[in-house]
């Protein structure tokens, strides 16, 4: 019989954050956000409508947007940080 190997188990990979390129303001990330809801809005229809090529667009413009929504959340917060 075979001696049985135990594989240890695989190390949990840490995901790094990105730094952000440039800083927006929270006027700038809420016309971002408009600007990111109307496309996704477009494209909705679209892919109701049977035109949409690549529905994998949907995921990304919802991640997109999430993006930005946490943008402005950070941005509300440290606004707040700083009025203290």
């Amino acid at each position: 019989m075979a001696d049985k190997t135990t594989k240890a188990p695989a190390a949990k990979s840490v995901k790094k954050t990105k730094e952000a390129s440039e800083v927006k303001t929270i006027e700038q990330l809420n016309n971002d956000l408009v600007a990111l809801v109307a496309e996704n809005l477009e494209s909705r229809r679209s892919h109701q409508m049977g035109e949409l090529v690549n529905p994998h667009v949907l995921t990304v413009q919802r991640k997109n947007i999430a993006r930005v929504h946490t943008a402005i959340a950070a941005a509300h917060k440290e606004a707040v940080k700083e009025d203290k």
